[in-house]
């Protein structure tokens, strides 16, 4: 086949299809599959990759692969050059300014926004329903006085930035023609710095004060920087006065930040806080498999389950997980099962679960396997159901933790310790004689320690 009767398009087509026959399912949808094809010169095929975590990956497992069906198949001197996508906000030095055929230079933009962080991507819980809301109403109708500036705080990894991004990115469609900034408070300082090094602070100052929106993460390290304070609080006065919009992200409310000046901080309260919280339990499934589903992953649900029971605190978490297990069996050319998850999830906490593991994660977890609610749990009702399900939520704190017979009573609306005694007794000489009730302690036991032997 000659190169000049070929696009990038059919060659990459053809090649994808014997690829499909050289790798495992799994590996295909996972890492072939997402590569598109943006051009050619006489030499070299140009693929583009979502972003460097990728690039990396596809290098160092699949480069040699991809070369050798294309050689062998089509033309015996191509090769493969790689850029991550624009959206990633990092490019493969190798290809930028190249003179190449088919492929557009990307466009370098201000705002740097994740394309990938959008409203609809963003999994609405009870945990961070109402900074969604408020992050809707302010990509909408940016400017708004009621939520400018708009804060979101919250725990590491929990989504505040996806939102912040899913902000800029609603605004950029809904009013492409308005100017907007989307930066770190490090890359804010960064610049500052730059700017009094290079005698240009007025080209500083102009470049932020004259946007429509203005998107800052992580405002917590504006921290005793008393000059970036002092141009930001400046450049917040132009704009807010103006009439412009401001979203910032921090890791906590901003009337608890220590090292902000005063009249900063009454700037930042001066609009609408948003806090997100640590998702629970559902949330944490349907991030699960909505990470899942966007790797062309097909999880079993138990296994969805077992990894939404121990990774609670940390939507990143959750999502760097499922890459590890990806790239695990990639790696070992193995199919994902419980044992290979459990392994990643041990690796991931390490001994972190052992640790923060309490009675409310042990009383949370009987009750969504019994279908009841964990106020039921601890309640006085005497339903036979319910009153088994409670003495297990005992047993098992008493067995995976060892907490006292008294504390768990305290944990149990106040029951006292022989009641408590009695309930694991029961349950213990129940296992041994009733394969429902062994089956069942067994699965949570094994759920919530996760052995690995």
């Amino acid at each position: 086949m000659e190169n000049l009767t070929i696009t990038h398009e059919s060659l990459w087509d053809s090649a994808r299809e014997l690829l499909k026959k050289a790798v495992p399912g799994h590996a295909f949808s996972t890492w072939l599959d997402p590569i598109t094809p943006i051009g050619m010169t006489d030499t070299e095929l140009i693929l583009e990759v979502p972003n460097q975590f990728f690039f990396e990956w596809i290098e160092s497992h699949y480069t040699t692969l991809i070369e050798r069906i294309l050689q062998d198949n089509f033309q015996d001197d191509i090769k493969v050059k790689y850029t991550v996508s624009p959206g990633s906000g990092k490019l493969n030095s190798d290809i930028v300014g190249a003179s190449l055929v088919g492929v557009p230079k990307p466009p370098v933009t201000p705002q740097q926004l994740n394309s990938r962080y959008t409203l609809k991507s963003f999994i609405e819980g009870a945990n961070n329903q109402f900074a969604r809301a408020a992050a809707t109403s302010v990509a909408e109708n940016p400017g708004q006085p009621n939520f400018n500036p708009l804060v979101i705080y919250g725990g590491v990894g929990l989504g505040k930035t996806h939102l912040m991004h899913a902000i800029g990115n609603h605004i950029a469609q809904l009013h492409p023609d308005l100017k907007m900034i989307c930066a770190t408070s490090e890359k804010f300082t960064l610049d500052f710095i730059s700017s009094i090094q290079k005698n240009n602070t007025l080209s500083f100052s102009k470049r932020y004060r004259s946007v429509d929106v203005l998107l800052i993460d992580d405002i917590q390290f504006f921290q005793n920087k008393e000059q970036t304070q002092e141009q930001f609080f400046h450049t917040f006065n132009e704009l807010y006065q103006s009439g412009k919009q401001i979203v910032m992200t921090a890791d906590r409310y901003p009337g608890e930040m220590s090292g902000l000046q005063d009249r900063l901080l009454s700037r930042f309260r001066s609009g609408l806080a948003v806090d997100i919280q640590p998702p629970d339990f559902e949330v944490r499934v349907a991030i699960l498999m909505d990470k899942a589903e966007q790797n062309g992953l097909d999880l079993p649900y138990d296994i969805v389950e077992f990894m939404a029971t121990h990774i609670k605190n940390n939507v990143r978490e959750l999502e760097s997980t499922i890459i590890r297990i990806l790239a695990h069996s990639s790696l070992t050319n193995r199919e994902i099962d419980i044992t290979m998850v459990k392994q990643a999830v041990k690796d991931r906490l390490g001994k972190q679960f052992i640790t923060e593991l309490t009675i409310e994660d042990i009383i949370g977890r009987v009750a969504e396997a019994t279908n009841f609610s964990e106020q039921n749990l601890i309640s006085a009702s005497r339903k036979k159901p319910l009153v088994e399900a409670r003495q297990m939520a005992m047993y098992l704190s008493r067995e995976i933790l060892g907490s006292p017979l008294m504390e768990l009573g305290m944990h149990f609306g106040g029951r006292d310790h022989t009641t408590v005694l009695h309930a694991c007794r029961s349950i213990e000489r129940r296992s041994k004689n009733e394969p429902r009730i062994k089956q069942l302690v067994t699965k949570l036991k094994q759920e919530l320690t996760f052995p690995l032997t």
